[in-house]
């Protein structure tokens, strides 16, 4: 039989297991080391570590001191909880709205209704059967300021009864405004040359993504060589030199184009692409060209969302893998800012903004300081010093990717000469530095221009479309001809090019193409277009801008109709002489002087006087 046994007594001996030691306690002088020791080396300084200073109330006043002082008496002295509750809580602003600045000018002149004249031609010489005329009675654009027409309606009380509008020729065109006061036109503002150096003169519509086309047909040049052996090197030359391609806005007009960053060249000798001042062989074979030969100048540029991801820091290779050209309809389009402020120029108003101007970045790149670099500043140079890409750590050396520019000679296409062009939005394009301008403001007509540089009687004449020379075998047909050399009217057969005696010379010397081209099947900016299209496009961008510069404004005024008395009575006065209100077309931009031109009270347009060059 199983014993049972008792359970063992419990032991009555301490327990092995080690207490918890307290918490060392610094302010505690019992259990600080008098010295230290390697396990301890800062014992002197937690002995010397005093205790927090006590925070002091603040001091106030008796009750008998604010009665000698006349402070009234009857507010409680008690704190309002709410109150310091509000107080100590960080109050969030809401965002600033970026909105043109406001100008205040008396009623318009009965004449300021008119639509603007265009130049006033002086006949200078002829070339190539046309007649090459200075321009008159116009303003050009000079120190750091840009001009461009405007017109009086008094459908615009709150933007101070002006919009934006163009002067005649209403087509595609050289830009009058946008040349070197050497610069000869011809009546349609296509054709130009020069008797002096090097001179530029720039389009009138801007290419800011997507894909864009059009034509030079060098009128007066480079020459075929003759078969007479008597004939010498430099009777080839005997017609001048043009430069081809395409510019920004900060391009000087007084110097060849691809003479600095701002700008994409190609020379009619050897064909060589210029930017930066250095030219580079790309032309198979190095073929000049010559006169009578149609080049075709073709850029692409990414969407402005990729364009916006570049300059604000965002864009990733890895990521954006596409140039995005037709994306989804955004719910909200970034803001165009045109600060502006109406001048009048010898009886003509314009509106006068602040011009972009270069960056010493760009300068800097283009001519590099000859300063060794030293330790303090080895790092910045070191990320200075790196090639332009759409990473560069200075905004304004990085490029654009899926950006390019194609050449065509004659309807073939000879390559790429250029890849990866500079970045054109703010911050990458800035105002000059002057009191009143603002940095970061796109005012809609940043962008890569249609430029053309003439040299000692070179000439050039352009074509935006639709009816081009020599198109590619890619080109969509627009379904208007709008912008074009040649009206809708006029264009009995869509398949057929109207041309006129001027162009046989050039079509002569090209192959023939089908006169079917590609239809528009692909996205709106994916697809290969003329210049002459976004001319169009231009010209509503424009009228949309306007309207939304006056329905803000009306806003900013609560809703409140400005004093159109006096704009009222220019219009009848207007209308009295047969003319009608609204005449004229309606376009873009502005940034005007804010300081010295922006003034309260409804003062007097600004007359202003250019010195003739």
């Amino acid at each position: 039989m199983a014993t049972e046994t008792s359970p063992r007594p419990r032991s009555a001996t301490p327990s092995t297991i080690v207490p918890q030691k307290r918490a060392l306690i610094l302010d505690d002088e019992q259990h600080i080391p008098a010295v230290s020791s390697p396990l301890n080396p800062d014992a002197a300084t937690s002995r010397s570590r005093k205790a927090p200073a006590r925070e002091q109330r603040e001091k106030k006043e008796s009750l008998k001191k604010r009665e000698a002082k006349g402070v009234d008496t009857a507010r409680s002295a008690t704190p309002d909880t709410q109150t310091s509750t509000k107080k100590s809580k960080k109050i969030e602003k809401p965002p600033d709205v970026v909105r043109p600045l406001r100008y205040y000018t008396k009623p318009p002149n009965p004449s300021d209704f008119d639509p603007p004249r265009g130049p006033i031609f002086s006949p200078i010489l002829e070339k190539a059967n046309r007649d090459f005329n200075e321009c008159f009675e116009q303003i050009s654009n000079k120190k750091a300021f840009r001009y461009t027409n405007c017109i009086a309606d008094p459908s615009f009380p709150s933007s101070r009864w002006f919009r934006q509008t163009e002067a005649s020729p209403f087509h595609p065109r050289f830009s009058f405004q946008e040349a070197s006061s050497h610069i000869l036109f011809d009546s349609t503002g296509r054709s130009i040359t020069t008797e002096k150096g090097f001179r530029m003169a720039r389009a009138n519509v801007a290419a800011r993504e997507g894909r864009w086309y059009y034509e030079c047909k060098i009128l007066s040049g480079v020459r075929p060589p003759s078969p007479s052996p008597s004939l010498n090197k430099s009777d080839t030359t005997g017609g001048g030199h043009v430069r081809l391609g395409w510019a920004r806005r900060e391009a000087n007009l007084d110097t060849p184009l691809g003479f600095d960053a701002y700008s994409y060249g190609l020379r009619d000798v050897s064909g060589q692409k210029v930017h930066m001042s250095r030219p580079k062989d790309f032309s198979p074979g190095n073929e000049s060209f010559l006169e009578g030969d149609v080049i075709g100048l073709e850029i692409t540029l990414p969407s402005l969302a990729l364009h916006r991801k570049v300059v604000e820091g965002s864009y990733n290779k890895a990521v954006d893998v596409s140039d995005d050209l037709d994306p989804h309809p955004a719910a909200e389009a970034p803001d165009i800012v045109r600060d502006r402020v109406p001048i009048r120029y010898k009886g003509i108003v314009y509106f006068e903004q602040f011009e972009y101007s270069s960056t010493k970045d760009l300068e800097e790149l283009m001519n590099p300081s000859p300063s060794a670099p030293t330790a303090a500043t080895a790092t910045t140079n070191a990320a200075s010093t790196a090639p332009p890409n759409p990473n560069h750590p200075s905004v304004g050396l990085r490029t654009l990717p899926f950006s390019s520019i194609k050449v065509y000679k004659n309807g073939k296409l000879l390559g790429a000469p250029f890849a990866d062009l500079f970045a054109f939005l703010p911050p990458a394009s800035k105002p000059a530095a002057q009191q009143g301008a603002r940095d970061g403001l796109d005012d809609g007509l940043l962008g890569y221009f249609p430029a053309i540089s003439v040299f000692r009687g070179g000439a050039v004449e352009v074509n935006f479309g639709p009816d081009f020379w020599c198109p590619p075998s890619d080109l969509a047909v627009p379904t208007s001809h709008n912008g074009g050399h040649h009206s809708a009217a006029d264009d009995d057969d869509d398949d057929e090019p109207i041309m006129d005696d001027t162009n046989a010379s050039a079509i002569a010397l090209a192959p023939r193409y089908p006169t079917t081209r590609k239809q528009h099947t692909q996205g709106k900016n994916s697809r290969l277009r003329g210049m002459g299209e976004r001319y169009v496009e231009q010209i509503a961008e424009d009228i949309v801008y306007d309207l939304v510069d006056e329905v803000d404004f009306w806003v900013l005024d609560a809703g409140e109709m400005a004093d159109v008395a006096g704009a009222d009575e220019g219009a009848e006065a207007q209308k009295g002489r047969g003319a009608s209100t609204t005449a004229g077309m309606v376009t873009p931009v502005g940034i005007v002087e804010q300081a010295g031109m922006l003034g309260g009270g409804g003062g007097e347009i600004k007359e202003i006087v250019q010195e003739e060059e």
